[in-house]
This record gives structure tokens, sequence and C-alpha cells, in this order.
């Protein structure tokens, strides 16, 4: 399958803002079940700033803004082809050790409830605890958007019963580290079914299993990912993986608008 991404973030600043920087984790990689075959990112300061490979092995794109600026646009477009890999990724490369994606964060700390859930699943490599694991946190955490925000942790997300995509995924992320297993927050695109409008950034969890190398859940459609979806940042949680991440010098409210279409290519595009 190709898919086409369309993504914008505007940004609008009630005060002019003085000095900016931003961390943009906007560049998906090549790898078993996804090839890029074209992308670009467009933001102002983009031709002149530095770029890294970061410690969960995401390109980082680093931009500095010097000028005052009261608005700005970051513009994602691409083109991916997929094939569904029955969310296993395997051993695709990662500068950061399994011992690192068993370590809690403040976002994935565990709560006796977690704990508990953790005890569905195993460490021996047998997948359809995870499923098991799935299917319980969605059926303990409504998807509801609007009920929690990006501070909220995997404890009281459950504890509250509602919540996003993140905090499905960092649940679950908090559920296996709980046994054992190393576990990692993505972030990417997803095509939604029919005439549903697109999330701006999807999120799922993976785990390593000792057979089949890292698996992805997605804990919010209660699948694991197919040729739907586009594996962009991965990270210890929400906040590790996050696209875009920036600090600002300057005073005044912001505000933020976003614009993403995920679509299938036409057969006629594909022939040209």
């Amino acid at each position: 399958m190709r898919l086409v991404v369309k993504h914008v973030t505007r940004y609008t600043y009630e005060q002019p803002i003085a000095h900016m920087i931003q961390q943009l984790r906007l560049t998906p990689h090549t790898q078993e079940g996804q090839e890029i075959l074209s992308w670009t990112v467009t933001v102002p300061g983009l031709e002149t700033g530095a770029h890294y490979i970061d410690g969960f092995g995401n390109r980082v794109d680093l931009v500095s803004h010097h000028d005052p600026v009261t608005e700005l646009s970051v513009s994602v477009e691409g083109l991916v082809e997929t094939k569904d890999m029955a969310g296993i990724v395997g051993d695709f490369p990662c500068p950061a050790t399994d011992d690192v994606f068993r370590r809690f964060t403040p976002l994935t700390a565990a709560s006796p409830a977690i704990r508990r859930l953790g005890t569905l699943a195993s460490d021996t490599g047998d997948v359809s605890g995870f499923h098991e694991l799935m299917h319980a946190i969605r059926d303990k955490v409504d998807y509801q958007t609007g009920v929690t925000e990006v501070h909220t942790t995997a404890a009281e997300a459950l504890a509250s019963g509602q919540g996003v995509c993140q905090d499905h995924a960092h649940i679950f992320i908090s559920a296996a580290r709980c046994i054992g297993v190393p576990a990692r927050y993505v972030s990417g695109y997803m095509l939604m079914e029919d005439e549903q409008e697109s999330e701006a950034h999807h999120a799922w969890a993976e785990v390593k299993l000792p057979t089949l190398g890292w698996v992805g859940f997605d804990v919010s459609n209660g699948m694991c990912p197919t040729e739907r979806y586009i594996r962009l940042t991965t990270g210890l949680d929400s906040r590790s993986a996050a696209p875009i991440r920036g600090i600002r010098r300057g005073s005044g409210d912001e505000s933020m608008s976003v614009e993403v279409a995920v679509l299938q290519e036409s057969a006629q595009a594909q022939q040209q």
C-alpha cells in the first residue's frame, strides 16, 4: 500500500517571540514493512540547522529562530510504501539497549493496578499474553478525548478509566516493564477507515520478545499495526518520542492548529 502524508502544524503567538529552538523528529526510517519513497519537511531555518540521531535512533532536525515571529508553520509531505507485517518490527537497529526500555519514567510509573495488568502477559516470548493485555487495557480505559492531557501519567489514566492513544500506550508500556519486558512508545501516522479524520500523530506501544523482536500493539484500535501505519519516532514515553519539542523566549499565549491527511495513493498516480 502506498500512503500519502500531508501534515501542517501552525503556531500563533500573542506577542512576538524573540527566540525559539525546536527539535523536529519528523523524518521516518526505511525499514522492513515501510519504504520512504519521498519525504519533505519544510520550516524556516531548516537549511542552516543541525541534524543528528538521538539515543533512540530518531533523526532530529534542530531549528532555531532568532528574528521575532508571531506565526510559524511546520509542514510535512511524504509518500511511503507499506506492507502488513502483523505488527512485527523485528530487530531494527536502535542505539539504546534493551535495559533502557525496561526503565520506568514519570509518565510510565506503575501503580498496583498496572502491576496486576502486567501479570496477564509473560516474558517468555508468548505473544498471546500481550494480546490479552492489550484488550484488557482497552476494556478498562474508554477512548475519550479532552479528558487527559500531555502530562497525564499511565496510573492516572487507568484510574480515570478514560484516555486517548497516548494513555493507552503508556499503560501498556508500564505493564510490560513490570514483568521485565523491554517496551517503547511509538508515534506515527495511521490511515483511518472510510471518512474518519486522521489524527495528527497516532501512538501505540512495542515490546521486544525473544522470538520475534519488537512487536507493536495499538491498544486504542485493539490490533497490531498493519500496512495502514507509518512508524515515525520511538522513545521511552510520549515525551522522548514527541515529533515536535521546543523552547521559546517571550511572553503571551500560544495557540496551535493541526491539519493532517493520510490517504492511499490512487492507482492512477502510481502509474504516472
